[in-house]
């Protein structure tokens, strides 16, 4: 069910509710206001008629004057008679219908506002001592018609009252429904990955603060994506360095120490036909030098002591390997043994951010002291790596943290365990690295 159509019920239920409401309330002031009225006109005979009989002279009989009453516009919902000693009843003329130019009510309109049908019986005494009855009949059909018209009036502006409300809540609706429109057509155009894809300026406040939220987030969306094409790239870039060099090492370290080995086996072979001594130290050398390079090869591709020792062995020789290469940096490593006991994909990724976090220090930072801290902080819920590489080298603005491949590379690594990574950094003050990750 669609928000207009609920909402066009609701102002339809919400309107026949008031009519009805508005109905009651007219149909009781109604009854209310007829009842008075005939209450009024029965007093007001009443009195007439005992002042009108005890005034009148003995030459007039009541039935010369009482037909004046019938031109009172006051008696015009009562039958009078009068009831003589003898027993006899003058009735007077009454006028219990509407005047011929109005129309008669719904019977149904006249069963709901008729009251109580009021008679009356008087005694009363004449000038001349005579004792009458006085009968009234109340009739209040000319009040009923008079109520109606009034009635016809009521509901007729409640009626336009409604229909104005309903136009005015209906246009209203309409232009919000509208900025919904364009809305939802901006966001099936944001979820194919066009985030270049901008919402107008709405008139309505709401809908315009959405606006400018769904905007900031397809810019943010659309950094991202930037970043991570970038990344993307840049991986691929990197690969295909690493492939290459590995190509080099390949074809200028193993293929030709292993061609050397190969000759200087055939050279053997022919020395020891020849019944001279053959010398193996160069071949001994040799296969040294293959040794160690691949040894270096593999622990470039992935660092065996990893598996083997754990996280804190490889710090520690991650450490001494740049120490021995570069003695001028004062390198520490604060690091628990609980950490030997992680998942290994959190080991490798930790153990990449950490060799990238040195790998900067060296080249970008020129620092004389760096520390490496890991810290497990237990909590209610689940427990918390910490991590923080600190260096007092050069440091960089704030507006280049994020210029760098290595530190996205690092963000990246980070967030697909789940983590955070923080940086702080200013010139000539160096730089902290922090990493939170969810154990």
């Amino acid at each position: 069910m669609s928000l207009r159509y609920q909402i066009n019920i609701r102002i339809i239920l919400s309107s026949l509710c008031i009519l009805l409401l508005g109905g009651s309330l007219a149909i009781w002031q109604a009854r209310i206001a007829v009842d008075k009225e005939v209450d009024s006109s029965i007093n007001l005979a009443v009195q007439l008629m005992t002042f009108g009989l005890s005034q009148a002279s003995p030459s007039r009989s009541e039935t010369d004057w009482l037909p004046q009453f019938n031109a009172l516009k006051e008696t015009r919902h009562l039958s009078i008679q009068l009831k003589m000693p003898a027993g006899d009843i003058i009735s007077l003329a009454h006028k219990n219908q509407p005047h011929d130019s109005q129309e008669q009510p719904p019977h149904w309109f006249i069963r709901l506002v008729e009251g109580r049908q009021a008679k009356a019986e008087y005694p009363i005494t004449t000038k001349d001592g005579k004792q009458l009855v006085l009968m009234i009949q109340a009739n209040p059909l000319d009040e009923i018609t008079e109520v109606w018209e009034e009635s016809i009036g009521f509901f007729g502006s409640l009626l336009l009252l409604t229909a104005f409300s309903f136009l005015a809540v209906t246009l209203a609706f309409n232009k919000a429904l509208k900025s919904i429109a364009v809305i939802v057509n901006a966001l099936k155009i944001i979820e194919t990955g066009d985030y270049q894809q901008k919402l107008p300026e709405f008139a309505i406040e709401d809908y315009d603060n959405i606006a400018k939220a769904i905007n900031h987030m397809t810019a943010e969306l659309a950094a991202s994506q930037q970043e991570n094409r970038a990344l993307t790239h840049h991986s691929l870039a990197i690969q295909e360095d690493e492939r290459q060099r590995l190509s080099q090492e390949l074809h200028d370290e193993l293929g030709q120490s292993l061609t050397a080995i190969k000759v200087m086996a055939a050279t053997a072979e022919r020395t020891q036909a020849a019944g001279n001594p053959v010398n193996t130290g160069p071949i001994i050398s040799v296969c040294d030098h293959l040794m160690q390079v691949v040894r270096s090869m593999m622990h470039q591709l992935h660092p065996l002591v990893l598996t083997e020792l754990g996280l804190k062995a490889t710090l520690e020789d991650l450490r001494n390997h740049w120490a021995s290469r570069n003695p001028a940096l004062n390198l520490r490593i604060d690091c628990p043994d609980e950490v030997d006991g992680l998942d290994l994909k959190i080991t490798i990724q930790l153990f990449r951010v950490v060799q990238e976090c040195l790998t900067n220090i060296i080249r970008h930072a020129h620092a004389q002291q760096a520390l490496i801290k890991l810290e497990i902080i237990p909590a209610a819920q689940h427990k918390t790596l910490l991590l923080q590489v600190t260096d007092n080298g050069l440091g960089c603005a704030k507006n280049q943290l994020n210029s760098g491949f290595g530190l996205r590379g690092m963000r990246a690594r980070v967030h697909s365990l789940g983590g955070q990574l923080t940086i702080q950094s200013q010139p000539q003050q160096g730089m902290s690295i922090t990493a939170s990750i969810p154990l």
